[in-house]
């Protein structure tokens, strides 16, 4: 049997790429990225970068050189398990000493992580001077992506992507792109272009299209960038790139966040990154909306006004009277995406989660409301049976009764967990498939102990 919790390791560790950057004397940057694999894994991709000036030069008979050691720990948080513990010794030729200042050694090493949440360690020192070292800490949320849903990767930052790149040897080669990353997430004077990479993966049933919002906010919250498009639905995967200029961006940290939305089903999901630019030319702009970045930078900053409100209208069932009395002030598109952002935020089950993975479910069971239980003259969302579905969830049992002698069709759905266990009676009573809920043993719903007289046909 497979082992779900082995850490499958594929290695791509090779000789430094060379990559012209801004001048950083820091010794050592990383970043990384991951991308769908299968149900219980992702594929990671680890990004590096090492300064050459920031490294003892050393000469023997035939070449210059330096040398940089690299160590990778990954630990489980929950079990302590040691998933990767890791040390390699890198060298790089010197052909040019002259042309030190101007370049970074970059290198990618790739592998699959499980399920779960991760500390990474990675640190990295000069091979001939230990004391020159650097380490960097993170935690690494590994949730792999939806197979039975809409999904977004995360975005890579690269200095340069070359398409239909015939160097399909490269370390930095995927799906016909040549990405070399640029794990400093400085951009500026020598780069001026902010070059990402990301992936789509489409797994709902339909072929309705998917809008994509692109936007890049600053840390005060200013839109810089702002570009939306459509593409085909019912694309299992997808890669997409894109560039944007940022040589009249001010100096200041930013924030890129892509959103994609499937309007019919209103699911939406994003993913965002932050970089930096120096440019100390450009004179910076200050402004003060904290909170626009945020949206902006989640699966409701593209959406429109209707779909604002059609969101709302299908949530209302676990809206409070408060939010309710709200949301029928608000006039304009941001400040109901603002709201949106913030209701459903809420009721995260992990606040922390970009996702919000309460919205995420509810939506689908608004989908799937409308598919099973739509009658003639109203929606799936609006009956009784799509009522309950969405505020209590998949029922346990749905025990069925279409066709009984003297008596009309009716549904008996059971929830074991909830509140001790309990059922809703339903009963198509006007023959056009639109069954009401008769009875319930749950708190605050209807009750009627004689339910089953009036679906008597008699």
């Amino acid at each position: 049997m497979k082992n779900k919790i082995l850490l499958l390791i594929i290695f791509s560790l090779s000789s430094f790429s060379l990559c012209f950057s801004q001048q950083n004397n820091d010794l050592f940057d990383y970043d990384y990225a991951q991308f769908a694999y299968d149900s219980t894994s992702n594929y990671f991709e680890l990004y590096y970068s090492f300064h050459q000036t920031a490294l003892t030069l050393k000469s023997n008979d035939t070449s210059n050189f330096v040398e940089a050691m690299l160590k990778i720990t990954i630990k489980d948080t929950a079990t302590g398990k040691l998933y990767l513990n890791k040390e390699w010794m890198l060298n790089y030729p010197v052909r040019d000493t002259s042309k030190m200042g101007a370049k970074n050694l970059v290198g990618l090493i790739n592998f699959l992580l499980p399920a779960g949440h991760f500390q990474c360690n990675v640190t990295a020192y000069d091979k001939f001077n230990e004391k020159n070292t650097k380490t960097y800490s993170d935690i690494i949320n590994v949730k792999p992506f939806g197979r039975d849903s809409l999904a977004i990767s995360d975005l890579q930052l690269a200095s340069r992507i070359l398409q239909n790149s015939p160097n399909k040897n490269s370390i930095f080669y995927k799906n016909t792109f040549e990405i070399t990353p640029l794990p400093s997430l400085v951009f500026g004077q020598n780069i001026p272009v902010v070059f990402y990479y990301y992936e789509v993966y489409d797994h709902l049933k339909g072929n309705e299209p998917l809008k994509i919002s692109t936007m890049v906010v600053n840390s005060k919250g200013k839109l810089y960038f702002n570009k939306q498009m459509d593409i085909p639905g019912g694309i299992p995967s997808r890669v997409e790139v894109g560039s944007i200029p940022i040589n009249i961006f001010p100096t200041d940290s930013y924030k890129i966040s892509i959103a994609v939305l499937d309007s019919v089903k209103k699911f939406g999901m994003a993913t965002s990154k932050r970089f930096f630019v120096f440019n100390p030319g450009i004179k910076v702009v200050d402004t003060t909306s904290p909170q626009q970045s945020l949206v902006l930078g989640s699966a409701f900053g593209v959406m429109s006004l209707e779909e604002c409100d059609n969101i709302f209208n299908e949530a209302k069932y676990i809206a409070n009277t408060e939010e309710k009395d709200q949301y029928s002030k608000l006039q304009t598109v941001e400040a109901k995406r603002s709201f949106l952002y913030h209701f459903w935020k809420k009721r995260a089950s992990d606040p922390q989660v970009p996702d919000y993975q309460h919205y995420q479910p509810y939506m689908k069971r608004v989908h799937e409301a409308n598919l099973k239980y739509g009658s003639f003259n109203k929606p799936g969302w609006k009956t009784d049976r799509g009522r309950v579905l969405l505020i209590y969830g998949e029922p346990s049992e749905i025990d069925r009764h279409p066709n009984e002698i003297d008596s009309k069709p009716y549904e008996i759905w059971t929830y074991n967990d909830i509140q001790g266990g309990v059922s809703f009676d339903f009963g198509d009573l006007t023959g056009f498939s639109d069954y009401q809920l008769l009875n319930s043993t749950a708190r605050g719903e209807i009750q009627d102990s004689n339910w089953q007289s009036r679906l008597a046909t008699n």
